[in-house]
């Protein structure tokens, strides 16, 4: 389900040129209405293309306001109820608010070191160049003993 920009909570990051929810957004939906010619309200952020939305959460977490929802799927979220996220320096707190009016909260750390830091290849080791050129080791390396006689060398 898409997001959507409560106005009432919205301040267009203090009238930036660039709002928080338009610079994490992957898919580039969020816009900044800079006059109110496009929705009604001047300098308020809005999602240009709701069905388009991939509900990562991206900009709900970011919105330094709490301004942007998404309406969930009532499998997952019931009619009434509420999810919201606030991101911290260290962590996200997730608020759930359930129909009947119960509320709960969990917080879940968030990453702690360096954008740019994670070494995905530790621990593996250094690719070999000469494996580059023979098929038969970039398709079957690690996997499983095959006949080789089915490949063929270019």
């Amino acid at each position: 389900m898409p997001t959507y920009v409560r106005t009432d909570k919205c301040d267009g990051c203090k009238g930036q040129d660039k709002t928080a929810c338009m610079y994490i957004c992957p898919h580039d939906l969020m816009k900044l209405d800079k006059d109110g010619s496009e929705t009604g309200w001047a300098m308020k952020a809005f999602n240009q293309e709701p069905e388009q939305c991939w509900e990562c959460y991206s900009c709900v977490k970011i919105c330094p306001q709490q301004a942007i929802e998404v309406r969930h799927y009532a499998d997952i979220v019931p009619l009434g109820a509420q999810v919201q996220p606030l991101r911290g320096t260290d962590s996200i707190m997730w608020t759930i608010r359930f129909r009947n009016g119960t509320i709960k909260r969990f917080k879940f750390p968030i990453r702690t070191t360096p954008e740019g830091s994670a070494d995905p290849t530790a621990g593996k080791p250094k690719p070999d160049k000469a494996d580059l050129t023979n098929p038969a080791v970039l398709f079957t390396k690690d996997t499983h003993p095959g006949d080789m006689s089915q490949f063929v060398a270019s």
